[in-house]
């Protein structure tokens, strides 16, 4: 590889991690939607290959405290039923936490290719304690991607200061 081919690939590099930014941030407003609407502090927006966006999904656990309502469950099932299967292959989910262990298993069944990810499941664990809605499992979603049969890239955590602010006084209740 020579100077100009390194050059272009650290600005691909460069245009990626903005476009990763752009549209965490774009999750971020999700999530604060959510909340504005009653619900848990989490969004998701999953983002075609072109920039297009597919589908938005903020949290659903209001009004019938459905605990599996995630946002990035609820964008993986919309997205099998609207979206062909080589369209979520190419497809990138953003979303404002770390999936969890189930949401990690349907973005899988789903087929989406990439995940890209704002605030740890760690650190969303210190920040909620025990709170009886989250009961936060310490299950990466990297190790529930590895055990599947077809890759799933992930990028995460990033921005991950912006995001713990989502959570500020969420879970004082």
């Amino acid at each position: 590889m020579g100077p100009a081919d390194q050059a272009r690939d650290g600005q691909g590099q460069a245009d990626t991690e903005d476009r990763d930014a752009n549209y965490l941030r774009h999750s971020f407003a999700i999530a604060r939607r959510a909340t504005s609407n009653g619900n848990h502090p989490f969004g998701a927006v999953l983002i075609a290959a072109d920039g297009r966006v597919l589908i938005e999904a903020e949290n659903g656990y209001m009004p019938a405290h459905d605990a599996t309502a995630h946002a990035e469950r609820l964008a993986a099932t919309q997205a099998c039923i609207s979206i062909a299967p080589e369209i979520r292959a190419a497809a990138t989910l953003y979303s404002s936490a770390e999936p969890c262990a189930m949401c990690a298993g349907a973005i899988y069944w789903a087929g989406i290719g990439r995940v890209v990810y704002g605030l740890s499941e760690g650190r969303l664990r210190d920040l909620t304690g025990n709170h009886p809605e989250n009961p936060t499992l310490d299950l990466p979603c990297r190790d529930v991607f590895a055990s599947g049969q077809r890759a799933t890239e992930v990028v995460g955590p990033l921005l991950e200061d912006e995001a713990a602010t989502l959570h500020e006084g969420a879970w004082d209740k």
